[in-house]
């Protein structure tokens, strides 16, 4: 069985990589290329959010600050898409922020543009509606591995859906997107190989 209860994936929200991208290029004209360098901000928490967004390449990593402290919430991975949504559709300042692990080339479309092709192409608006639906299901899925699953075995869920993952982002920001501290995250990586 092939579980993707975690909030990144390469083949995102039932798609495949190059389905999404097909899915897309209908409406690519739409969208504006543009480059993002690392620890660049997509949004910064306070701020709206004025793009949705498809990754062409790179990783966007999605934070919160909570007492001082960054924490990882999201994983935004090539050929994915991804937003700051609430503040992208009710243009309030964001809860958090998004920014470049890594340079990134990035397909970004206004919220204008984003309302009138929704609300106007029958086939944009399907694409939205199963994007959606996939994201509220992993979202609830992922909130039951936090309560549910042991540290180790949400490091090994992540190991068996994302084994990329595990080599091309620093460990620190794992451990805070899995909600397990550094220290044992080192424990657990030595202990399951």
């Amino acid at each position: 069985m092939h579980h993707h209860s975690n909030l990144f994936f390469n083949e995102p929200f039932g798609f495949s990589s190059e389905n999404l991208r097909t899915t897309l290029k209908p409406f690519r004209s739409f969208f504006k290329e543009i480059t993002l360098k690392k620890n660049g901000f997509l949004v910064k928490q306070g701020e709206v959010c004025k793009y949705f967004c498809f990754i062409d390449e790179g990783v966007l990593r999605h934070t919160i600050e909570i007492d001082g402290q960054e924490k990882t919430t999201y994983l935004g991975m090539q050929n994915t898409v991804t937003v700051a949504l609430n503040s992208f559709l009710l243009q309030q300042p964001s809860r958090k922020s998004i920014k470049a692990l890594f340079d990134c080339r990035l397909w970004i479309m206004s919220r204008d543009v984003f309302l009138k092709l929704r609300e106007n192409n029958p086939d944009f608006h399907k694409f939205y509606y199963n994007l959606i639906e996939k994201q509220l299901c992993l979202i609830d899925e992922y909130r039951l591995d936090l309560l549910t699953l042991s540290p180790e075995e949400r490091y090994q869920k992540l190991l068996e859906n994302e084994p990329k993952l595990i080599h091309d982002i620093p460990l620190h920001y794992l451990s805070s997107l899995l909600g397990i501290s550094d220290r044992h995250m080192s424990r657990i990586r030595k202990n399951i190989k």
